[in-house]
């Protein structure tokens, strides 16, 4: 048997990182307590833990400092405030009946610790690692976290050390506004984006005029002014999928958009290296006559089964992360807006039946009066260009969309922000 935890506690320089391992004698982590215990190494060197010394708790404790331990400074904070509190946390454990008393012969625990370089108050060093040695045990014995606190948590999540948040489009967070960049200079899009309100709703698309105008390396641009903005490059690919798919990611685009007059192996083609990527892809039905008729071509199988030992070979069938009912800017006068909408479900119901929980958007001619129908239809993602990009009070427009789909022109995630 062994278990895992991790915790992290305090701030500054004197905060706590503890990553731990607590097992069998016997068995893998008793293992690897043994080879540490004489497997020495420069600046890394493993101590036992001690509440004080010839005092250590049970089970043994062996730490291992993450970082290098360069002269006796740093000796002194990782073999005195540190090595006591992990080693007090540890006995506290067991009297408080986290860890089994019956267990404290038979198991040891492996800690890494970390200790910054300019750590100074001996003090909060060991109430730091104190508490995140408990918590990390406590986290451990209990198999913390839950499968559902993972789904719950990792796209509500931001790493305080990265500086900067990773959106996602979760299916809990329905319905987002997308807002169509088709403008013919960063600088212009620049200034529309600065004057959105903040909201976790909002999905930023660098149109296709714009990457015509300059390029994929629009994205970053954009992404300089908007570094945690979900960002969609519209590249309404027709071939070479794969190339363009590279050249948005490089640009750290979060999706990308295929045209579906597209043939059927390129799209899969596109999908599937958006998925190595790990970046969303999307299908534009413009000029479509059937979508769902598209959507089955490109996710049921071929009579060419795919074959990963042949070079170039085919891919597989594909399923798109979001498909895209489109009516364009030029067919409006031939095409009532909204007509395409009765199929949303039709086009869920059938992605659902293949395991995928795929969402949809709808652009053209879309504006704040109409928005509520289409979502009442069961769009997840509304696409609107000009009504909000050539408003006279952008922020208004926004606003008048966000108070449609039910949300607070607020940033919202900070309210869902959780600290352990």
């Amino acid at each position: 048997m062994y278990k895992i935890g991790e915790a992290l506690v305090g701030k500054d320089n004197e905060i706590a990182h503890v990553d731990l391992l607590i097992g069998d004698k016997e068995g893998y982590v008793g293992q690897a307590f043994a080879q540490g215990l004489v497997n020495l190494s420069k600046g890394h060197t493993p101590l036992l833990g001690v509440i004080r010394p010839n005092l250590p708790p049970k089970p043994h404790t062996l730490i291992i400092p993450k970082v290098t331990v360069e002269d006796m400074g740093d000796a002194g904070k990782i073999f005195g405030p540190a090595q006591s509190g992990v080693a007090k946390a540890v006995a506290d454990a067991v009297e408080e009946g986290i860890i089994p008393e019956d267990k404290i012969d038979d198991w040891v625990i492996i800690a890494s610790v970390f200790i910054h370089p300019e750590a100074k108050d001996y003090r909060k060093i060991y109430q730091y690692n104190y508490g995140a040695t408990k918590l990390a045990l406590r986290r451990a014995i209990s198999d913390y976290p839950s499968l559902n606190k993972i789904n719950y948590e990792k796209d509500r999540a931001t790493h305080p050390i990265m500086g900067f948040k990773v959106p996602r489009l979760p299916r809990w967070n329905t319905p987002y506004l997308q807002i169509a960049l088709d403008v013919g200079s960063s600088k212009t899009a620049e200034g529309i984006v600065k004057k959105l309100p903040p909201s976790d709703k909002i999905i930023l698309e660098i149109g296709t005029p714009l990457i015509k105008a300059e390029g994929v390396k629009a994205v970053s641009k954009l992404r300089e002014a908007a570094p945690n903005a979900f960002i969609i490059a519209d590249l309404k690919t027709l071939d070479v999928g794969q190339v363009e798919v590279d050249l948005a990611f490089d640009e750290t685009a979060d999706a990308v958009v295929a045209s579906g007059l597209a043939g059927t192996e390129m799209l899969r083609e596109f999908i599937y290296e958006a998925h190595r990527l790990g970046i969303y892809a999307m299908v534009d039905t413009m000029n479509v006559p059937d979508p769902v008729k598209l959507l089955k071509s490109i996710s049921e199988d071929s009579k060419e089964k795919y074959d990963a030992s042949i070079p170039k070979a085919p891919k597989p069938p594909q399923m798109p992360d979001i498909m895209l009912l489109h009516r364009g800017i030029s067919g409006e006068s031939e095409k009532e807006v909204g007509a395409e909408w009765d199929r949303i479900n039709e086009i869920k119901e059938f992605a659902k039946k293949k395991g995928k929980d795929l969402l949809v958007a709808v652009a053209g001619g879309i504006e704040a009066q109409n928005a509520r129908e289409a979502l009442d239809k069961g769009a997840d993602i509304i696409v609107v260009g000009r009504y909000i990009t050539q408003s006279k009070d952008v922020e208004r427009s926004v606003r008048a969309f966000l108070y449609e789909m039910g949300a607070k022109a607020s940033d919202i995630d900070l309210k869902r922000e959780h600290i352990e």
